[in-house]
């Protein structure tokens, strides 16, 4: 014991004795790097290199731009764009105590429900805390429904342990539980849990289904029917993959209804330079927040059927409609509904997802998707497609889990439950109104009712000095707005032009979700902003044409 306090009094100089003897010795050869010299700090060459700034010691990096893949150049996703690196900028600048024309950054560009304040569903939380801590299960302050539900999953999973792998389509038993909320969802609808695939978020299965689909080159290369507007996803992993775009565009002065003679006039042209062989459609939409008609739907599969297209319906938002006109309908439903003729033989892939709905649970990273008559061997493709990123979070599927298999009538949950989703939708529902009335009260901005979805997309008129300042700038019209927008009110929303629009038109895109009583502050910021940009823009000339018009002024 002695001894060892005696080596711990030692220990500051024998630290010194050895900094003293390593500094005191000479000057290392060229092949073992620079001398050091005393009192400096020691470094490895690498480090000498960048500390010196010294060029000639820097050599040209494998990977630069030159040398980076360039699809992944192509790739533009505006939801998480420009705008959005600003928004953050100002508002690391603003907890640093930088003075701004504001006191926060409201984020409305995307929908992450929980970010602008969404309460989580109990009942969830609940289920997936006591499949991550099983040890839970013996406290009383959980509900039998959700303890036999979280049982349920832990006894399909290996080791039932949330932490280990599950299968690569996903863990079984929440398989079957899609199969059958599928099943009463569309009304006995048959559906088969084997073409049910768990998936991270709805993303994952429309990137991995759109992997399977693309092929050829040249004219036969697979073009990919989009809607635009559209979630930017899909225009950044046609790029990705090299394949074509083909867009067919919404009508706006229709409620931003799909035409099937649109659809038809995007497939011929589309024609001459590739082959299309997909159909994508988003419905409720986003950005736009329609919601199809059952006969629109008819008519899209019709047109799917008679040209062989593969049709994608990303339904992820099938729980948020709002107007008491509309209704969504599933494709798979309207498909069945359609006779065999069409329900055995239209390939049909559809997608849901955690993230949405109302319990806007996006960091779970849970979803799936269901595929309808794929050919066989493919079926085979997919599965080992998706056995290489082993499987899904395991916690997103249980999430996924509650959401197919909420609390039952008689279960003791199902008050709670009921209460925290109504409260959801109703204040969505509101907000819907409320954005939609607003926007419409303002000079320069048109909104159609938002029935469904999280967002509104009103058209904006942009003055033509304001279009002419931001082509000087080289970036979109609806672009500039929305900079400006940001940097005068702390307001961040996506430009239109991220999306997609018909030439000559602009738009923004902003979420509905913040609280009702910040919601209402954003858009009459946004409403004296608006005003605030047309008169600058539409009642000052430009000098060069006020001094144009004085020399006219002058001349006898």
């Amino acid at each position: 014991m002695h001894r060892l306090q005696y080596q711990i009094n030692r220990l500051p100089v024998l630290l010194r004795q050895t900094e003293l003897s390593y500094l005191s010795q000479p000057a290392r050869s060229k092949s073992s790097g620079p001398a050091i010299q005393s009192g400096l700090k020691r470094f490895s060459t690498a480090e000498a290199a960048a500390e010196t700034g010294d060029p000639a010691r820097m050599r040209e990096r494998s990977l630069n731009m030159a040398t980076l893949n360039p699809q992944v150049k192509a790739v533009e996703y505006a939801v998480r764009g420009p705008i959005v690196l600003k928004a953050a900028d100002i508002e690391k600048r603003l907890q640093q105590g930088v003075k701004q024309p504001f006191t926060e950054v409201i984020k409305a560009n995307i929908g992450d429900a929980h970010a602008m304040g969404q309460q989580p569903i109990t009942f969830l939380r609940q289920v997936v805390a006591l499949c991550c801590f099983p040890e839970l299960l013996d406290s009383p302050a959980f509900p039998d429904d959700a303890k036999q539900r979280a049982q349920r999953i832990l006894q399909g999973c290996g080791g039932q342990s949330l932490g280990s792998y599950s299968a690569s389509q996903g863990v079984e038993c929440i398989r079957r539980d899609i199969a059958a909320y599928m099943q009463q969802r569309d009304h006995g609808v048959p559906s088969d849990w084997n073409n049910i695939y768990l998936t991270t978020g709805a993303s994952d299965g429309i990137m991995s289904i759109l992997k399977l689909l693309v092929s050829g080159c040249g004219g036969s290369r697979t073009g990919v029917m989009i809607p635009i507007p559209q979630y930017p996803l899909y225009s950044a992993t046609i790029s990705e993959l090299e394949a074509v775009q083909v867009n067919y565009y919404l009508d706006e002065a229709n409620c931003w209804a799909l035409d099937i003679r649109e659809l038809q006039r995007a497939h011929q042209a589309a024609k001459q330079h590739c082959q299309p062989r997909v159909l994508c459609i988003i419905n409720p939409g986003n950005p736009t927040g329609q919601v199809q008609s059952k006969k629109c739907i008819e008519e899209v599969l019709h047109f799917a059927y008679e040209e062989n297209l593969f049709v994608m319906a990303d339904e992820v938002y099938q729980d948020n409609v709002y107007s008491p006109d509309c209704q969504f309908h599933s494709f798979k439903k309207v498909l069945y509904a359609m006779g065999p003729e069409y329900f055995n033989n239209v390939e049909l892939a559809s997608f849901h997802s955690t993230s949405k709905g109302y319990t806007g649970e996006c960091g779970f990273r849970g979803g799936y998707m269901e595929v309808l008559n794929m050919d066989a061997e493919v079926t085979a493709q997919l599965v080992k497609l998706l056995s290489v990123r082993l499987c899904p979070p395991v916690s997103g599927q249980a999430a996924m889990d509650v959401i197919v298999n909420p609390p039952k009538v008689h279960e003791p949950s199902y008050a709670q439950f009921s209460k925290e989703k109504s409260s959801v939708l109703d204040a969505l529902a509101q907000k819907a109104m409320m954005t939609e009335q607003i926007l419409n009260s303002v000079p320069g901005l048109k909104c159609n009712p938002v029935q469904g979805a999280m967002y509104a997309f009103p058209q904006i008129f942009i003055p033509p000095r304001a279009i002419q300042e931001a082509q000087s700038l080289c970036m979109a019209p609806d672009m500039l707005y929305c900079l400006k927008l940001l940097e005068e009110t702390g307001i961040c929303v996506v430009p239109g032009s991220g999306f997609g629009q018909r030439d000559g038109t602009y738009h923004f895109r902003m979420t509905i979700l913040p609280s009702l009583e910040k919601l209402k502050i954003l858009l009459e910021k946004l409403k004296e902003f608006h005003l605030k940009f047309l008169e600058e823009y539409s009642t000052l000339e430009p000098q060069s044409r006020r001094s144009s018009q004085e020399n006219q002024d002058r001349e006898p």
